[in-house]
């Protein structure tokens, strides 16, 4: 009769085998019944600008709080809008204008626009350019007859929304349009030309106007490109905008400033 004692012991391998098994099911068990860290969803995060700037805003997603915030609703700064649209609906500086006392440029090929401007808009000048990387040229830009909003040089873009129809626009460099204007350097520029960003990027040199932030609308498209061409030129993303607003990018320059935020002024 067999005894306790006398019956075979686990031998090496069964023992490794074991202690592998009870290893993954101790990750296991610790991975699925810990606490976890819980990122806060992007309406979360953006409660804090909602609270302090809203309900109400303007802008489509949360831009003007955005902005608002990053200058700490400074006065009487300078903007460029680059894609300027509705004086007003969808606008992310109708607040800096009519509230704040902000003047600027007010950039749209779509001359149909111009009237809403001149009549509410008193400190924004309206300029019916298509900006691009060469000036004094013809564009073809491509509109929806039911959507004025949404107007672009790329014919397929534009057609996601709707059956496109033509409308032409002399083109100018930001560098040059700002040289005409006297404008040496500028607070807050604004861009939102639905996949032209890169090719207005190429003519505009961001180091020598130096604005304090960029709001720049980044399709996945031309995302990595307008990543890259503010890399290269010493601006940063900020990160404390990338999960409240998924639809643009904000940068601001390296170095120093972006311990403060705003760099032009005391806010």
């Amino acid at each position: 009769m067999k005894r306790w004692w006398n019956v075979k012991r686990f031998d090496a391998v069964e023992i490794t085998l074991i202690a592998v098994a009870v290893a993954v099911f101790a990750y296991v068990a610790d991975v699925h019944f810990r606490p976890q860290y819980i990122y806060p969803a992007p309406e979360v995060e953006g409660a804090d600008l909602q609270q302090k700037y809203g309900p109400a805003r303007n802008s489509e997603h949360e831009e003007e709080w955005i902005i608002r915030d990053f200058f700490h609703d400074k006065r009487e700064g300078v903007f460029v809008d680059v894609g300027a649209n509705d004086y007003r609906f969808l606008s992310n500086t109708f607040y800096l204008e009519t509230a704040l006392g902000w003047s600027g440029l007010a950039i749209e090929p779509q001359v149909s626009f111009e009237e809403g401007y001149r009549k509410n808009r008193p400190r924004s000048k309206f300029l019916p350019f298509f900006i691009s990387d060469v000036s004094n040229e013809e564009a073809t830009m491509y509109y929806t007859r039911d959507n004025l909003l949404v107007t672009s040089s790329d014919k397929s873009f534009v057609e996601r929304y709707g059956k496109s129809a033509e409308l032409k626009s002399p083109t100018i460099t930001l560098n040059d349009l700002l040289t005409r204007e006297d404008i040496r350097t500028f607070d807050f520029l604004n861009m939102d030309i639905e996949l032209a960003e890169p090719k207005a990027l190429k003519g505009f040199d961001v180091e020598r106007f130096h604005p304090a932030l960029v709001c720049i609308e980044a399709h996945p498209e031309v995302r990595q490109q307008i990543l890259d061409y503010f890399a290269a030129r010493h601006y940063v993303v900020v990160g404390k905008y990338l999960r409240i607003d998924s639809a643009n990018l904000y940068f601001m320059p390296a170095g120093p400033a972006q311990s403060g935020n705003y760099r032009h002024g005391t806010p």
